[in-house]
């Protein structure tokens, strides 16, 4: 018996061996490369030419079939898996590309940001986790982000997927650090509950992390704002106050460096004082008016934001590069570490060798596998330089101003709040119009402006009432684009309101 097992197994490698190994290379590169380089010319030829097509259009329903047929079991060829995207996906874009598109805080993308992603995706590394040239781009892209941001040259930082994941990091390291006991161990059961602070204006994603945190929802007081949409200073110094006397650990403060409401930033030198008085963390949420820091026509829209305990902060809205990549700095690196360190022994550095990395990112932040998103903004900087991001941040908020007083000065539109820095909010009010009727017109107006591919805003409420948002960190703008927002703005609204 044993002879014949030894036998079937002989013949069985020697079966094995004949078999060749089936990749997932191509089996003709040429026709493959021919498919690549024809990919590569036609996104270029989309980012040369997007102004001249419409800001959004509409998937056909009749198309909707198409994105539910099943996965298909047999190989189709990247020829026919390309001719679908030119067919299915290209002609259908967000939008976020077109000098029209104001609607949330997308970035646009660059040319050059779109040769980085390729390179980035054809490397296919794991970054900063081995000893390769990825992880030390990735290091001197947080170096340079630390200088930007006017952090110490001891702090630590991590590049994340977006600002939601830089906001948990930052919150995460402020919990451990604010605690009084070990959350990293024990974690929050039967404690104290630790308390958030930020305005009513704070991101949904601080409520979030807080949830995912074992803070809890409910531990995230949201304070009152000023006429100006900044945190109310004296609000927030009774409810941390009140929470002390109430047996609560205050213990988190967040400061918004550009809400994405209304683009208002808070008292951050103020916020800072408090933070120390009170002994709290305090973290910024800087999504995209971080970047105001990068130019001296702007940096006195983020005063204090140096002062941060940790930042949060995008770099695929305000510097357009491409989705999707944030980062998170953190003042004090030991802290940092103890929040993420791992002891696992299959991630023990090794002296020398792949392994051979004194500082890798899984003791910075919650991932291992990572791709390699600081590609991308090291490239861009390469190619652009840090001073001109600081150009385009002081041109968008110049525009912004403009465009307000463009609005001030019309009659038959409204300036909803105050527009300090690149989101401006308003509706069309002409008089006559009664105000029980200004939510559904306005509604109306946004939808057809998007639906008409003539420019997408977005819309937000202010004191309850409907806005156009316009958030302009679009490198593409200018300041034509935002006249013709306001016209069609009117046009629209006259044609609907003579309708009803």
């Amino acid at each position: 018996m044993l002879d014949a097992y030894y036998s079937m197994t002989e013949q069985h490698r020697q079966h094995v061996a004949r078999v060749p190994k089936r990749t997932l290379d191509p089996s003709d590169w040429r026709a493959h490369r021919d498919v690549a380089h024809r990919a590569l010319d036609e996104m270029l030829d989309y980012q040369q030419g997007v102004a001249d097509g419409p800001a959004w259009r509409a998937v056909p329903a009749e198309l909707d079939a198409e994105y539910q047929t099943p996965a298909p079991l047999e190989a189709q060829g990247i020829e026919r898996a390309y001719d679908d995207f030119l067919r299915l996906v290209m002609p259908y874009p967000t939008g976020n590309a077109h000098p029209r598109f104001w609607g949330w805080v997308p970035g646009q993308g660059t040319p050059g940001g779109l040769i980085a992603a390729l390179l980035a995706g054809g490397m296919n590394n794991v970054s900063g986790q081995f000893n390769d040239g990825a992880s030390r781009v990735h290091d001197q892209v947080i170096t340079w982000m630390i200088d930007a941001m006017g952090f110490p040259t001891t702090a630590s930082g991590i590049l994340t997927s977006g600002g939601s994941v830089a906001n948990l990091v930052g919150i995460a390291v402020g919990r451990d650090a604010q605690a009084g006991f070990d959350t990293v161990a024990g974690g929050l059961a039967g404690e104290d509950a630790l308390r958030v602070y930020g305005s009513v204006e704070t991101h949904s994603s601080v409520v979030k992390a807080a949830q995912l945190l074992g803070i809890g929802r409910d531990n995230v007081v949201l304070v009152p704002i000023n006429d100006r949409f900044e945190i109310d200073a004296a609000a927030l110094a009774e409810a941390i106050q009140r929470d002390r006397k109430a047996g609560h650990r205050p213990a988190v403060l967040i400061g918004n460096a550009g809400t994405v409401g209304t683009g208002a930033t808070d008292d951050l030198d103020l916020l800072a004082d408090i933070a120390a008085d009170a002994n709290l963390w305090f973290h910024v949420d800087g999504a995209f008016g971080a970047i105001a820091a990068w130019s001296d026509e702007t940096r006195h829209l983020v005063r204090g934001l140096d002062r941060a305990d940790s930042l949060a902060f995008d770099l695929h809205k305000w510097t357009s590069v491409p989705y999707d990549v944030g980062c998170v700095l953190v003042r004090d690196a030991d802290a940092h570490h103890r929040s993420f360190a791992s002891a696992a022994n299959y991630l023990e550095p090794l002296d020398r060798g792949t392994a051979a990395v004194q500082d890798p990112t899984n003791g910075r932040g919650l991932q291992l596998s990572r791709g390699f998103r600081a590609l991308k903004v090291w490239m861009s900087i390469k190619e652009h330089g840090m001073a001109r991001f600081g150009e385009v941040a002081a041109d968008c908020v110049r525009q912004t101003s403009e465009f307000s007083a463009l609005v001030e000065r019309r009659d038959d539109l409204e300036l909803m709040a105050p527009a300090p820095m690149c989101i401006a909010c308003f509706r069309y009010a002409p008089r006559g119009v009664p105000d029980d009727q200004l939510d559904g017109l306005n509604r109306e107006i946004l939808m057809r402006l998007q639906e008409e591919g003539i420019a997408v805003p977005s819309s937000t409420r202010i004191d309850g009432s409907f806005a156009l948002r316009v958030a302009n960190t679009n490198h593409r703008t200018t300041f034509a684009d935002l006249e013709h927002l306001a016209e069609e703005t009117v046009r629209l609204g006259r044609s609907i309101y003579a309708g009803n």
